[in-house]
Order: C-alpha cells, then sequence, then structure tokens
C-alpha cells in the first residue's frame, strides 16, 4: 500500500500488520484471557482444589494457542504472501521468520 507523504506528493511504502482488521478482536480476547489469568491468582490465593487450577489453566493456555494461531494465519496470509509476490531477500527472510515461530509455538 502506497500513501503520499509531505508536500510534494510523494509515495512511500507503508506496512500494515496482517492481523490489523482483527485488532479489536484480539484486543477483547487478550482483555479476558487477563481476566483468566487473574482468576488462577485468585484461586491459588484461595486455596483451591488443584485439579480445578489445572482445569483453568488448560483453558487459559487454548485460549493463548487460539490468539497465537490467529496471528500465525494473519501473518502467512498477509505479510508472507505480499512478500513472496515482491520475492527476493524480502520473500526469503519472512518465510524463515514464519518457520521460526511456528517452530516455537510446536515446542510450547
Amino acid at each position: 500500500m502506497t500513501e503520499p507523504i509531505g508536500d510534494g506528493g510523494d509515495q512511500v511504502e507503508v506496512a500494515h500488520h496482517g492481523y490489523i482488521s482483527d485488532k479489536q478482536q484480539y484486543l477483547r480476547r487478550l482483555r479476558r484471557i487477563e481476566g483468566q489469568a487473574r482468576g488462577l491468582s485468585r484461586m491459588i490465593e484461595e486455596e483451591k482444589y488443584c485439579i480445578d487450577i489445572l482445569t483453568q489453566v488448560s483453558a487459559l493456555t487454548r485460549a493463548l494457542q487460539a490468539v497465537a494461531m490467529g496471528l500465525l494465519d494473519d501473518h502467512l496470509e498477509h505479510c508472507v504472501m505480499d512478500a513472496a509476490r515482491v520475492g527476493g531477500d524480502e520473500a526469503e527472510a519472512k518465510l524463515k521468520e514464519a518457520s521460526e515461530a511456528i517452530g516455537r509455538l510446536v515446542r510450547s
């Protein structure tokens, strides 16, 4: 995407992150996850049953994984695809970056 800058009408490439169209949805999900994490702390403070806490940890983990997968999907559909269209070093760098991110997610 190009946008004019300054008075001369010069064009500059402006990159937007792939998740930008879903930004509010991601923020809502993360606020919910924040609340879940606070709830876990409260459960421990109140000495709740171990299995109940573990159940909530599992739910929190799944929620974070869903956010991660959504961000990864957006990154592949936008950032990586755009770089692939351009080709060259940029495309190779984005593919390597995506592969490393996938590797981190798989290990977690």
